[in-house]
């Protein structure tokens, strides 16, 4: 009996499994559709993607890609856009890192009441604010200045990158190794350097993923704060193809996916980090 019972349960198991396999399948597809029809319009000429939207180009248009190169001076754009990422992804990781070890290491209520000040920045959108950041960049003078895009990014993602190191530090980086550096006359910032920040290797990667797509994916920022194009950011570029009235897809879909290719390859790049760095600061052990 307890086989037969066995062997039911394992039945029912396996239907459940093939019916889930079945709806994730269909979700995929579903979740797939708008990217495939992303992909193919970039191929397509405005006339084949009005009559037939989904099928397969007839002809293959690799111009599209070489007029959308041109039209949004695509070298310029990308540097102007790797130059901001980089050099904000670069502050926020040290800012945060020293102050994630500080806020973790500093047991007193007034380091709390700091933190949940911290915090209190992931609750509250920037957007509430952005006539006062407007106002202070232009009376600091940095207006069309890429500093303007960097500075006000890293004050957005600073409070998210000071979350995700604490909770690390407190859950993964042991306090007998600092003791003992303390022990053998290593200073604050030496033993920060040599020792705590090679062991937050997974958080940093988690951290450079999560602010690179945040700023890399900004637009209000760059459009408030550059004027001139020759400060332009890609997606500041793809923008100036959205017609009031009418959109040339086919045109502006091989923007959208030289914009977005650097980022791809990144992504896949760096996804393995994120799952590593992520378990690791969420869990107490």
């Amino acid at each position: 009996m307890r086989e037969q019972s066995s062997i039911e349960v394992s039945k029912k198991q396996k239907i459940k499994l093939v019916f889930t396999e079945i709806f994730m399948i269909v979700v995929a597809i579903i979740w797939f559709i708008p990217i495939y029809y992303l992909i193919v319009t970039t191929f397509k000429s405005p006339q084949e993607a009005t009559l037939s939207p989904l099928a397969l180009p007839s002809v293959w248009r690799i111009e599209n890609y070489i007029d959308a190169w041109i039209n949004m001076e695509y070298p310029r754009a990308l540097g102007n856009t790797l130059k901001i990422t980089i050099l904000a992804v670069a502050i926020i990781v040290l800012v945060t890192s020293l102050a994630g070890y500080a806020l973790a290491r500093t047991k007193n209520k007034w380091g709390n009441r700091v933190f949940l000040l911290f915090l209190a920045g992931l609750m509250v959108p920037f957007q509430m604010n952005i006539v006062s950041l407007f106002k202070i960049v232009k009376s600091i003078g940095l207006m069309n200045s890429i500093w303007a895009v960097i500075l006000v990014d890293v004050a957005i993602n600073v409070p998210q990158g000071i979350f995700l190191f604490k909770e690390f530090v407190e859950s993964s980086v042991p306090k007998e190794l600092e003791e003992a550096a303390e022990i053998d006359g290593c200073s604050i910032f030496r033993k920060f350097f040599v020792i705590v920040l090679p062991l937050m290797k997974p958080v940093i990667a988690t951290v450079v993923i999560i602010v690179t797509l945040n700023v890399w994916n900004e637009f209000m920022t760059p459009l408030l704060f550059i004027q001139s194009r020759q400060n332009d950011v890609i997606l500041q570029e793809v923008s100036r193809n959205i017609g009031q009235f009418s959109t040339d897809w086919t045109a502006l879909f091989p923007m959208l996916m030289l914009g977005v290719a650097p980022l791809m390859l990144f992504y896949i790049f760096m996804q393995k980090y994120i799952i590593s760095g992520v378990a690791a600061g969420a869990v107490k052990g």
